[in-house]
């Protein structure tokens, strides 16, 4: 480690901590970027959330190293070892800042290489968050080897979920883990529903497409990197021409089929959410998964895609003290509940996660002037304050809007400390700034709130650096100077007068030792056998 590189003092900031179970402090040490702000409730849950993965973390096998579980317990529907491949864009994405490359590479590799991983058992975005890995820790080998994988799991998606008629994949809210929606309460079948080509679904493969072409460019196959970015650009347009919807100004579900529900009310097929059915013509019917496309940067630029963010903020549609909702609040469906798993208006992490992603995205890569970064920093304090059980840093499954309480979404041995959702991520890309590209250009942005004195978010793992984001108004505090300050290997490397944005150009990576072999744990008895 380079001692220069290290402006916080590591063991002072986790004995500010009370909340530990697991007081593994050199690993942590070795693993994690630290983090300090004016605000103790963010540093709070930045450090929980990582005791949060230690607590989720599987080794499977010798031949499959490490995987991560979304339950504490391992329930019938999860795959080997115990994962389910719903969370796992979320779970990468928060994997790839731990500087030992293997919990995230095995992860990734776990998905495709090892029998029963289930990968297409829930959507996800599998080749995307494989990418963002490779990208972080600048792994293009990692990346390439895997592509055969990726392109073989996304031909599995187009066969079994893509309608080549209108050029958009299909798949029902249950198996994108959002149960009881307000589209299937509108079928037979309320748990899982029908068949939709949804906003959720649909930029989840065109980010996996976009992934892919990037990987075939790297692997020197301008065939498939050509075929994947056809692809992508397709189920672009498809998006915006068949989900979205200019009088509601929102991203919709679209049914497949014709439905009824068990009142006999249909709805037909080719409408979107409230256009047929028993609530034809609502002004209503707009679902937090409207804000999924900016998640990935699918929605083009300009236009009046970005007056979907004008629901977000209001108390009347998505914004709740606990929240977003995961519906609007005025919906005819909406309906808070005690009782798991409904997605018709509790506060879900995992969607708020997307939402949060999909917002910074917003404010960085759009220009627009509906929503603020004080906005953004408003609802990251509703997720972190969210987090809490008895005054403890806590998540289960979903979260009462109003009141915060996880009552019925937080059952024993199974949901506690619910790895289902992301915010180590929201903080280093978001807050700090730290926005991860493909090349030696290093971006950084913060949306930390105009009136903070400081912040420290040090000894990051990127791209084979120690990068180190400070900002201290007066220089005092970190005695680094004034300003906004990018440190990579202990050197200063770029540096502004105030908040801002900073781009600048990577350093050569110093020259590392070999590693010897990696240790293999052949004492893990995972497969139940002697």
């Amino acid at each position: 480690m380079l001692a220069d590189a290290q402006v916080l003092d590591k063991q002072k900031m986790l004995d500010r901590q009370t909340f530990w179970d697991n007081k593994d402090w050199d690993w942590y040490k070795a693993n994690i970027p630290f983090l300090q702000t004016p605000d103790a409730d963010i540093d709070t849950t930045y450090y929980y959330r990582w005791e949060l993965v230690t607590k989720h973390v599987v080794y499977g096998s010798p031949a499959s190293g490490y995987n991560f579980t979304e339950f504490i317990d391992r329930p019938f529907w999860s795959g080997r070892y115990g994962s389910i491949s719903c969370p796992a864009g979320h779970q990468l994405y928060e994997l790839r800042w731990l500087k030992d490359p293997n919990y995230s590479q095995d992860y990734a590799r776990y998905w495709f290489r090892t029998q029963g991983a289930q990968p297409r058992r829930y959507a996800t975005w599998l080749a995307d968050a494989t990418w963002a890995v490779a990208v972080v820790q600048d792994d293009p080998a990692f990346a390439v080897d895997l592509l055969g994988d990726l392109v073989k799991n996304y031909e599995g998606w187009e066969a079994t979920h893509f309608d080549p008629k209108v050029g958009l994949f299909f798949q029902n809210g249950h198996d994108e883990g959002m149960e009881y929606n307000i589209t299937s309460r509108q079928t037979q079948d309320i748990l899982r529903g029908g068949p939709g080509y949804r906003p959720s679904m649909n930029a989840y493969m065109y980010a996996d497409a976009r992934a892919i072409a990037a990987i075939a460019k790297l692997a020197g196959k301008p065939d498939i990197e050509r075929a994947y970015t056809a692809k992508a650009e397709s189920i672009r347009r498809k998006v915006h021409e068949l989900l979205w919807d200019p009088r509601r100004q929102f991203f919709f579900h679209r049914f497949k089929n014709d439905e009824r529900d068990k009142e006999g009310n249909e709805v037909h097929a080719n409408t979107l959410n409230y256009e047929t059915g028993k609530y034809a013509g609502s002004d209503h019917g707009r679902e937090e998964i409207g804000f999924v496309p900016w998640q990935f940067d699918l929605v083009e630029q300009g236009g009046e895609y970005a007056k979907a963010w004008r629901f977000l903020m209001d108390p009347d549609y998505f914004f709740a003290p606990f929240g977003p909702t995961t519906t609007e609040r005025h919906d005819p469906q909406f309906l808070v509940t005690n009782h798991c798993c409904w997605w018709s208006g509790q506060s879900w992490p995992y969607a708020t996660t997307q939402t949060l992603e999909a917002f910074a995205n917003l404010l960085n890569n759009y220009q627009q002037n509906v929503v603020s970064k004080a906005d953004y920093f408003k609802l990251l304090k509703v997720y972190t304050m969210t987090q809490r059980k008895n005054g403890r840093p806590y998540i289960a499954e979903g979260a009462n809007p109003d009141t915060g309480s996880w009552e019925g979404y937080d059952s024993y041995n199974h949901s506690e400390h619910y790895f289902h959702s992301g915010y180590e991520d929201l903080i280093i890309t978001g807050l700090c700034g730290l926005r991860p590209r493909g090349d030696d250009t290093i971006e950084v942005r913060p949306l930390v709130p105009d009136d903070w004195d400081y912040f420290c978010l040090d000894d990051i793992g990127y791209r084979g650096r120690r990068v180190s984001i400070v900002w201290d108004r007066t220089g005092n505090r970190y005695g680094k100077g004034a300003g906004l300050r990018l440190i990579v290997d202990g050197k200063e490397l770029a540096s502004l007068t105030t908040l801002g944005k900073i781009v600048a150009t990577l350093p050569p990576v110093a020259k590392i030792e070999a590693k010897g072999r990696r240790p293999l744990n052949y004492a893990a008895n995972n497969d139940g056998t002697r």
